[in-house]
């Protein structure tokens, strides 16, 4: 695709800007703000990966894979409406841990490339899996987050009765754990029927053989899956851990409002 075509793509955004104006949505400065920087953001990045992928040096592979890393722990933290002090590292363990234990089995144990570092598959699949487990972190602690301030009576009713924290908050956990879960999983059931995944069209796109592109986009799909559930799991143990003291007292006087 040349500079050309691509500057005739972009006026694809003349139609959602055309709607902003006639419906009187105001979205105008966010949808020019979005575009511009999206396109900078992504032009930047070719720029980068193609200087890395012509090294292949497993240090440079790493210190990129830990920016990305806490720039998702970062977007994942910001984005729940209750906070407490940790949440950001909380985060970062979360992204961090279900994320590199993923890519880490795939580029290792299945894929196997020569290095198995090599940039070309390991920036990707970890971009894939961070991408999702923040989406996941997010919406998982801030269900739980607010189950735990909207329910507070009940759990301290339950903690009066004698429940261990885990029995007086475990149905909160297992919703919040739905709510980071159900995005990835709603996508993946309609993969390939109502919805053709960005990077097996591009892989098409680019000449790639369509079967080949399905079999990696499968594979892709099961490894997002697994770093999502990881990544809930770990930040709702963390937060239910930072939330509940060892004498089974609910402490919500550590959540502030974002």
């Amino acid at each position: 695709m040349s500079l050309t075509q691509l500057a005739f793509g972009a006026g694809f955004m003349l139609i959602a800007l055309a709607f902003s104006i006639a419906l009187r949505l105001g979205l105008e400065r966010s949808i020019i703000v979005a575009s511009v920087r999206m396109t900078a953001q992504l032009l930047l990045v070719g720029m980068i990966l193609t200087w890395v992928f012509t090294l292949s040096s497993g240090w440079l592979v790493a210190g990129i894979g830990l920016i990305m890393t806490a720039l998702a722990a970062h977007a994942a933290a910001s984005r729940p409406a209750r906070k407490y002090p940790e949440i950001l590292l909380d985060s970062f363990l979360a992204v961090f841990g279900s994320a590199y234990l993923l890519s880490g089995i795939a580029l290792v144990g299945i894929l196997r490339p020569e290095p198995w570092f090599n940039p070309q598959h390991a920036i990707p699949i970890l971009g894939m899996v961070l991408g999702n487990a923040l989406t996941g972190v997010s919406l998982a602690l801030d269900r739980y987050t607010n189950a735990l301030e909207t329910e507070r009576d009940l759990i301290e009713g339950r903690l009066a009765l004698g429940a261990t924290r885990w029995e007086a908050t475990h149905t909160h956990f297992r919703e919040a754990m739905r709510a980071g879960m159900i995005p990835t999983l709603n996508s993946m059931a309609v993969m390939g029927i109502v919805s053709l995944p960005g990077m097996m069209t591009g892989q098409i796109l680019g000449g790639a053989d369509p079967t080949t592109a399905v079999r990696y986009q499968i594979f892709i799909m099961f490894t997002i899956a697994a770093g999502t559930t990881l990544a809930s799991v770990w930040i709702l143990t963390l937060a239910f851990l930072r939330l509940f003291d060892t004498s089974h007292r609910l402490r919500l006087e550590r959540l502030v409002d974002r």
